[in-house]
């Protein structure tokens, strides 16, 4: 029972992350291409603010599930997990240390202007979420790979 729960929340956590993910590179940066820059900022700055506990509590939880997962699976399914786990770690790390570090810049120049070559900063934050993105997208894929083929290993007529 108990390893059913974490398997479920495993693919609820990593479906979240990765949706979120998708949704800021698909949606969120084509709308901050599409306004002018000034509204961009301010949009960016208040974005983060709120992002900034929702998303490192989510990655915390998604990473948390993950290793318990590999920690209660065996086989393939225990190494599909761990990278998953290996995978939503490199994220918070590319958030923490690629993206984070950018916001106080951000932040300040939605209240003040940007200054020469802020277009190359803006760009860099881009990468790091492109990236970030990658490493969930792919982490959630390995769960879902492992929820699928765990189900189809299970003998007939064996008991969940």
């Amino acid at each position: 029972m108990l390893f059913r729960l974490v398997k479920a929340l495993t693919a609820v956590t990593t479906g979240l992350l990765a949706g979120a993910f998708g949704y800021g590179v698909v949606n969120v940066v084509y709308a901050f291409h599409a306004v002018p820059v000034p509204v961009r900022l301010t949009f960016h700055a208040a974005l983060m603010q709120v992002n900034g506990v929702v998303m490192q509590a989510l990655m915390g939880l998604t990473l948390l599930s993950t290793l318990a997962l590999a920690v209660m699976a065996a086989g393939v399914p225990r190494l599909l997990a761990a990278a998953s786990a290996a995978l939503v770690l490199t994220t918070f790390l590319i958030t923490r240390f690629g993206n984070v570090p950018l916001h106080p810049l951000i932040e300040k120049w939605a209240v003040t202007s940007p200054p020469p070559g802020y277009a190359a900063v803006l760009d860099r934050w881009e990468m790091f979420n492109l990236i970030r993105t990658g490493t969930v997208l792919t982490a959630f894929a390995l769960v879902v790979l492992l929820l699928v083929t765990a189900e189809r290993r299970r003998p007939p007529g064996a008991k969940r």
